[in-house]
């Protein structure tokens, strides 16, 4: 079966929300340590919604395999051009295509909005997901130590960026 991509409603924040909720509670691919609720996740997508900056969703026999975002990188002005994205695919669904489909659709529109930069952000020990960055076009932008805390260890950040101009 294959994968439809769709921009995300208000419906689909609880299958978005079982992704982040997971992540969260067992990899170092979130940062955050408590789960969020189905207000925050609703928060987010209205903040991204209200910015123009796409939230997608990934439907693969009938469920949410997975979601992609991107927003703004920091916030300073001089930054607007350079987005951070952030693609996550449901456990049961790794290794179907879903996070390279999700991302190919996330750089085209970047590339519409005339951005400049795309930066992903990733634990250095997510070799997984240094690799398939790369595989996508990014580079290694640079290896910062120590950035984040999280299940009692200290973690480096890993600054992949694909130009997109």
């Amino acid at each position: 079966m294959s994968i439809k991509l769709r921009p995300a409603t208000l419906n689909d924040m609880p299958a978005v929300l079982e992704i982040v909720n997971y992540e969260i509670l067992n990899t170092t691919a979130i940062w955050d340590y408590d789960i969020r609720t189905l207000e925050l996740q609703i928060e987010i997508l209205k903040e991204k919604q209200s910015k123009n900056f796409p939230f997608l969703v990934a439907e693969k026999e009938g469920k949410i395999a997975g979601f992609g975002t991107y927003g703004t990188f920091r916030h300073k002005i001089g930054y607007r051009f350079t987005v951070e994205h952030s693609v996550y695919v449901h456990k049961d669904f790794h290794g179907n295509g879903i996070g390279s489909t999700l991302l190919n659709e996330l750089i085209e529109i970047a590339k519409i909005q005339k951005l400049h930069t795309m930066i992903g952000v990733i634990d250095s020990e997510n070799h997984g997901s240094i690799a398939f960055h790369q595989k996508m076009g990014f580079e290694n932008a640079g290896h910062i130590k120590q950035t984040g805390f999280k299940f009692d260890r200290w973690l480096d950040s890993v600054f992949m960026q694909l130009m997109l101009e």
